[in-house]
């Protein structure tokens, strides 16, 4: 079992930036999803598909992972690119 230790990005449900200070540590999926035959809610066998233990650090979550004996893939942390701009900007003639 291997365990994905991450930085979530913000959805797209919400302008802000909450829930995503903390980094994440989840098991990747044993068995595949697929779609259950009574009411089509997509089930899995594998139960640890449900954990998602939340760290203040990389750090913190990469020394849990060696602690347990866990194999975990560290994915690198994303930078914010923020353009600033002007509400004159959507006024200004654009070159052709």
């Amino acid at each position: 079992m291997e365990a994905r230790i991450y930085r979530p990005t913000k959805t797209a449900m919400q302008s802000g930036r909450g829930n995503t200070q903390q980094w994440v540590l989840e098991y990747v999926p044993q068995t595949p999803r697929r779609p259950e035959p009574l009411m089509g809610w997509v089930s899995s066998g594998d139960t640890l598909n449900q954990v998602r233990l939340r760290f203040d650090s990389s750090d913190e979550a990469v020394a849990f992972a060696k602690r347990r004996g866990l194999p975990y893939v560290l994915e690198p942390e994303h930078e914010r690119k923020v353009r600033p701009r002007n509400y004159a900007d959507n006024f200004k003639p654009k070159p052709r």
